[in-house]
C-alpha cells in the first residue's frame, strides 16, 4: 500500500506537519511499497490512535451491561456487511468497542485492570473486540502475597511474584488501585492517608507502591507501575497525590521511560474540605509535573451526560453509591482485590460536575510537556471513549472552551483557572497525547509512530490541518475526528469514511518476565499453600490458557532482559 501526499504527524520521528508519502508491505511501515494507493494529498496523517487506560474488557464491564438494560438499548446498529450487531453507549458490547474505536483512527487499546483470578475471562472478551491490538494491565494492589513480600521486605520474591502473576494472567504490567485500600474495605473500612496501616498486614500503602515500584524495575517491564491513588475522588486529595509522587521520586527506572504512570489524574486534584468548597488543585499537580520527569498521567477528562463507573477501588464506589442513590454493584475478589460499579450522570447545572470538567482540561493545558500527559477520558468513567472528538476540540479550541464556560455555573471560575488559559494544543501535541505518548509510555516500540519497522497502523481525516483553524473552526475538527476517512490497520483498510471494511483479528500483549529460580522456589512454598486453603479454584485451573490467547505477542523482560524486543 502507498499513501500519497497526507499531510504527516509523526512527532516519534520529528515530522511535524510535513507532506509525504507513506509505504506499507507486510503489515510494517517500508521505505517502498506496490500494490492499492490511497490518496491523501491534502488530508491530515497519523499513526493509528493508542488508548493506554480504557476499560474494554472483564467482569466489570459485564457487571455494568447487566446493570444497565437503558443502556443496552443506545447505540444500537443492526447486523451489517462485516459487522455484527453493536449495543450500549457506555458500556458496549465487544465488537461495538471495535468499530468505534476503529472509526475515530484508533487501532490499540489497554485494558486497565483485571485480576488475576479473573482474568481468563478478560481475554475472552479481549479475543472478541475486533481490530484493535490490546492488552491488560494486571492489579496487584491488594494481594494477600504482595502484602506479604512488603511487609517482610522481600523485594526478590515481590518481583518473582510478579512475574508470575503476569504470566498467569497474561498480562502486561503492574497495576495499582487504592492499594491497601481495598483488602481494608472486606473489614468495611478503607485506608484514608498514604500511611494507614492495612488491617492484618502491618504495611501501608506507601510501602505497597514503593515497593511494586522497586520489583517493577528489577524485573525490567516494559511500563512502569500504572498507579491509581489513594483518597481518589475526594475534595483535598491533591496533597495525597504530591505526597504519592514525591515518595516514588528515589525510583531509578531500568528502562528509558517514567518511574511511576498516574491514571485519571483529573479524579486526584481536588482542593477543598467538602463538597461544598470543592476546587481545582490541577495547577499545583501541573506544576510539579512541569519540574520533575519521572511521572506521567492521564487525564481521566470528565464530560457532561451518561457515565458508568466502575473501578477495583470498592469503597470509592460505594461512596458515589451513597451520594447518588444510584444502583450500586460491590465484588470482593479472593485473595485479590475488591471492585464497584456504579452508573452516573454528570450534570451541567452542578458545580462539582462542572469543576470536575475543568480540571481534566487544566492538567492538559497547564502541563508544558505533552509527552507527560495522555488524552483519556478513564472510558466508561469520565465519559465513553466515543466522545474523544470533543475532548480534543475542548483542547484546541479556547473559543470552545469559552462558549461551554458560559452555559455552566456561575461559580465554576472562582474555583478553576480555565477561563485565563489562553493555550490551544496543536496538531503535534494532539498526536503525542493520543499516539506517540501513550506507546512510549506503555513501552510499546512498534506503535505510535511511523518510522521504518513500525506497524502499519495509521489514520487518515478529511480535513487539511493547514487550511482548516482548529480553534474557530472546531465543529469541522470534531466531524472529522469522529469518523476517519481511512483507518489502516496492519496495512488493511479496516474503516473508510466511518464504515468498517475489515475486521482482522487484533494482536494481544502479555510480558513474559523471567525472575531468580530460587525466588521462584520459595514464592511457590507460599503458592501452594494459599491455594490449599483459601482460593476457590486449585492452582492447575488458575492460569490463563495459551488457548484463550489466539494471537500473542508476547514481550520478553525478566532479570538479564536486553531491549525490549517481542518474540511471537
Amino acid at each position: 500500500m502507498i499513501i500519497r501526499g497526507g499531510i504527516v504527524y509523526d512527532p516519534a520521528n520529528g515530522i511535524f506537519g510535513e507532506e509525504m508519502d507513506l509505504c506499507i508491505d507486510g503489515g510494517r511501515i517500508v521505505e517502498d511499497a506496490k500494490g492499492e494507493v490511497i490518496d491523501a494529498r491534502g488530508l491530515l496523517v497519523m499513526p493509528g490512535g493508542v488508548d493506554a487506560h480504557t476499560h474494554i474488557a472483564g467482569k466489570k464491564m459485564n457487571t455494568g451491561r447487566i446493570m444497565r438494560p437503558d443502556d443496552a438499548r443506545l447505540g444500537t446498529e443492526l447486523r451489517s456487511g462485516v459487522c455484527r450487531p453493536s449495543t450500549g453507549y457506555t458500556v458496549p458490547n465487544c465488537y461495538a468497542i471495535g468499530y468505534r474505536y476503529a472509526r475515530m483512527g484508533y487501532t490499540t487499546a489497554f485494558e486497565a485492570a483485571t485480576p488475576i483470578i479473573e482474568a481468563r475471562h478478560t481475554h475472552e472478551e479481549l479475543e472478541e473486540i475486533p481490530i484493535l491490538d490490546k492488552g491488560a494491565l494486571t492489579l496487584f494492589g491488594n494481594n494477600w502475597e504482595v502484602m506479604e513480600c512488603v511487609h517482610d521486605k522481600d523485594i526478590a520474591k515481590l518481583a518473582a511474584y510478579v512475574a508470575w502473576g503476569l504470566r498467569a494472567a497474561r498480562g502486561y504490567g503492574i497495576k495499582i488501585v487504592n492499594p491497601g485500600g481495598g483488602e481494608a474495605w472486606g473489614f468495611g473500612s478503607n485506608v484514608k492517608g498514604l500511611y494507614d496501616p492495612v488491617p492484618n498486614f502491618d504495611v501501608t500503602p506507601a510501602e505497597i507502591i514503593h515497593a511494586l515500584a522497586e520489583a517493577n524495575e528489577m524485573l525490567r517491564l516494559p511500563h512502569s507501575i500504572h498507579l491509581h491513588f489513594n483518597n481518589l475522588g475526594k475534595p483535598g486529595n491533591y496533597t495525597t497525590a504530591l505526597e504519592t509522587l514525591e515518595a516514588l521520586e528515589d525510583i531509578k527506572p531500568s528502562r528509558m521511560r517514567q518511574a511511576v504512570h498516574v491514571t485519571h489524574m483529573q479524579f486526584s486534584a481536588y482542593g477543598g474540605t467538602s463538597w461544598r468548597d470543592f476546587e481545582s488543585k490541577a495547577s499545583i499537580i501541573a506544576d510539579y509535573l512541569n519540574k520533575h520527569n519521572h511521572a506521567t498521567m492521564d487525564m481521566g477528562q470528565l464530560l457532561f451526560g451518561a457515565a458508568t463507573t466502575m473501578t477495583a477501588d470498592a469503597p470509592l464506589e460505594y461512596g458515589n453509591a451513597r451520594l447518588t442513590h444510584n444502583k450500586w454493584s460491590n465484588h470482593d475478589i479472593e485473595l485479590e482485590e475488591s471492585s464497584g460499579v456504579v452508573p452516573m450522570v454528570y450534570s451541567r447545572k452542578m458545580l462539582v460536575n462542572a469543576v470536575q470538567w475543568a480540571i481534566g482540561l487544566e492538567l492538559a493545558l497547564l502541563t508544558e510537556d505533552p509527552w507527560k500527559v495522555l488524552m483519556t477520558t478513564d472510558s466508561p468513567n469520565g465519559s465513553p471513549f466515543v466522545n474523544y472528538p470533543e475532548v480534543i476540540t475542548l483542547l484546541m479550541s479556547k473559543p470552545k472552551r469559552d462558549s461551554e464556560m458560559a452555559t455552566l455555573h456561575g461559580e465554576l471560575s472562582k474555583r478553576t483557572s480555565l477561563g485565563c488559559i489562553e493555550r490551544e494544543l496543536d496538531w503535534s501535541e494532539i498526536a503525542i497525547m493520543t499516539r506517540a505518548a501513550p506507546a512510549r509510555i506503555l513501552g510499546l516500540e512498534d506503535k505510535g509512530h511511523l518510522g521504518l519497522g513500525a506497524d502499519g497502523d495509521v489514520s487518515i481525516y478529511n480535513l487539511s490541518p493547514h487550511e482548516v483553524d482548529a480553534s474557530q473552526e472546531h465543529a469541522t475538527v470534531k466531524k472529522a475526528l469522529a469518523a476517519a476517512k481511512y483507518t489502516i490497520k496492519s496495512g488493511t483498510v479496516v474503516c473508510k469514511d466511518g464504515k468498517i471494511l475489515a475486521t482482522p483479528r487484533g494482536k494481544t500483549y502479555w510480558v513474559d518476565a523471567v525472575a531468580a529460580q530460587a525466588d521462584m522456589d520459595r514464592l511457590m512454598v507460599d503458592l501452594q499453600d494459599k491455594f490449599e486453603r483459601y482460593y476457590s479454584v486449585q492452582m492447575s485451573n488458575y492460569a490463563v490458557q495459551d488457548v484463550y490467547v489466539t494471537n500473542p505477542r508476547v514481550v520478553k523482560a525478566g532479570l538479564g532482559a536486553g531491549p525490549l524486543k517481542e518474540a511471537a
